[in-house]
């Protein structure tokens, strides 16, 4: 039979942690939870059950999970955050894996199902928002700044699980707004710190494109109101992020004038 280490981070998730707990428990023959010194009651919730529950200093979004993976003391690991929860059908899914054999190479997908003020949202975007999630350890590690994605020692044998990951993501449109800006501000970093160019048609063009695609192609329409609400949010902070990326852009330019001009001015005095 093969054994799964159910692996959690969290961060103040009293709100989730529980519901999340909840829906492991059936599938997991051991809860790792590492916790970034939360100052709610994440931890007096964690310690109602039976779960191994470690703090541990915020390493970032990879850091930090490659950290909790290596805690894992069973050969599969299934990876999820703290304000998500496994459907009935995706457990019953997740069950059948105990009994049958798994190559080294394989790993199990699921979609992830967002909901958003308490309306699960198949538009937008939102949905299938495909997450590899349950791997044998040892075969793949997580790396990016932002949208953390998993890297495989080799070319994985994915296979799609029946059933939804429950991602219980926002409870006003203000959360919904403020982790939409957040990841836009890392995404700026992140294209920065990789030398991505910032032309003008990307800047002018790219939230536009955003929103037919997310309103029309992907159907927030359907949604009325709060498909237009999403579907702006998502705009807006697309254009945050391509305006954060000019911004630092210009100052490199600027820092590097500086210095430029520093050492012109070193190298007439010397003449």
């Amino acid at each position: 039979m093969n054994k799964i280490s159910v692996v959690i981070i969290t961060l103040n998730e009293e709100r989730n942690i529980e519901r999340c707990l909840l829906s492991v428990l059936p599938v997991a023959d051991e809860v790792v939870v590492v916790d970034s010194f939360s100052e709610d009651a994440t931890a007096e919730i964690c310690a109602r059950y039976n779960v191994r529950f470690v703090t541990h200093p915020w390493e970032g979004y990879s850091g930090s999970k490659n950290f909790a993976d290596n805690l894992a003391t069973h050969e599969l690991i299934l990876s999820i955050d703290g304000d998500e929860a496994l459907s009935d059908m995706l457990t019953q899914s997740i069950k059948t894996l105990k009994d049958r054999e798994i190559a080294d190479d394989e790993v199990f997908a699921m979609n992830r199902l967002n909901n958003y003020c308490g309306r699960w949202i198949k538009g937008c975007g939102l949905y299938p928002d495909r997450k590899v999630r349950i791997w044998k350890k040892g075969f793949a590690h997580w790396d990016g700044l932002i949208h953390e994605w998993l890297v495989y020692e080799k070319t994985p044998n994915i296979t799609l699980l029946k059933g939804d990951l429950l991602h219980y993501s926002w409870m006003t449109p203000e959360d919904f707004r403020r982790q939409q800006f957040h990841f836009a501000e890392l995404g700026a970093q992140s294209y920065f710190e990789r030398g991505k160019k910032n032309g003008i048609l990307p800047w002018l063009f790219s939230p536009s494109i955003n929103f037919i695609r997310t309103f029309i192609i992907n159907g927030g329409f359907l949604y009325g109101r709060t498909g237009f609400s999403i579907c702006r949010t998502l705009t807006q902070a697309n254009r945050h992020k391509y305006n954060l990326l000019r911004r630092k852009k210009k100052e490199e330019r600027r820092k590097q004038e500086v210095i430029w001009k520093k050492h012109l001015k070193k190298k007439l005095n010397a003449l």
